[in-house]
């Protein structure tokens, strides 16, 4: 089978993934920002910019499945000198050295915490010098909505999600825990972008929630610069960059350069290299 058909094969497993996802997905936060809008207003289906966000949810899986395939083999190339594709697939079908030995449970904690607290970082340096016009992409929206949840550069993402899982996969835990993990960042992340009010009360100091991340979606003046955990908003009191302002909700959201930043995604995957 050669590379553009294997590429096709992937990507129709993909959407056979991702389509019932999206279903879901859509009818949860449709119905429950119905009931309970932080910005009350237009439906995410009526948003601005629709077809981009709609182009991101649907490209970035595939970008992400190949590019974690790719740095893994080479990672293991590079680090273990593993070539063969029968070792490889022995080498991660149950990790390898200390930490696989953990049972796969306490394997996904370690993985869900450490993987938050390297994002923390990460998010913070995004926000910072030539980093920021790539992550800039996924502040570009004005009507954040669950469908927000995957509009990143490709850039953003090798440097972030994909980065972090492989450094803690080459580290040796099992890729077992993605099966338990998957679907919850994918519902969480979802989540955290949703129109949605909700703050869970003094839960917010446990989990992200939309409000805590609608504020860091606003202006730097607002908030922006603040709520860079994407699960645990521990980091975020810890490091002094926690904001939930009490009986206040986010109401505006964007980029300083809002008017000039372009809104279709060939113009945004572009965007970092024009400035």
């Amino acid at each position: 089978m050669n590379l553009p058909t294997e590429i096709i094969e992937m990507f129709g497993q993909t959407l056979a993934k991702v389509v019932p996802v999206t279903i879901a997905l859509a009818l949860l936060f449709s119905l429950l920002s119905h009931f309970w809008a932080c910005n009350p207003g237009k439906p995410w289906w009526r948003k601005r910019e629709l077809v981009t966000d709609v182009c991101y949810w649907f490209l970035v899986p595939l970008f992400a499945r190949v590019f974690r395939i790719g740095l893994l083999v080479l990672g293991a190339a590079l680090l273990f000198g593993i070539r063969d594709a029968d070792e490889l697939i022995a080498f991660y079908d149950n990790g390898h050295g200390p930490l696989s030995t953990l049972p796969l449970w306490l394997q996904a904690v370690l993985f869900l915490v450490a993987a938050d607290f390297m994002m923390y970082w990460l998010h913070r340096m995004f926000h910072g010098g030539g980093f920021w016009r790539y992550h800039a992409i996924h502040h570009s929206s004005e009507d954040v909505d669950w469908i927000s949840a995957a509009r990143f550069h490709p850039a953003n993402l090798l440097l972030g999600t994909i980065g972090v899982d492989v450094a803690l996969l080459l580290a040796g835990i099992s890729p077992g825990v993605m099966l338990w993990l998957g679907p919850f960042n994918i519902f969480h992340s979802a989540f955290v972008h949703a129109n949605l009010n909700w703050t869970l009360g003094p839960f917010k100091y446990v989990v992200a929630t939309p409000v805590f991340h609608r504020w860091h979606h606003t202006a730097r003046e607002e908030g922006g610069d603040t709520n860079f955990a994407g699960t645990f908003p521990l980091w975020d009191l810890l490091f002094g960059t926690f904001r939930m302002p009490k009986d206040s909700l986010p109401e505006h959201y964007g980029v300083d350069d809002q008017p000039s930043f372009p809104r279709e995604i060939l113009g945004q995957l572009a965007y970092p290299f024009r400035k």
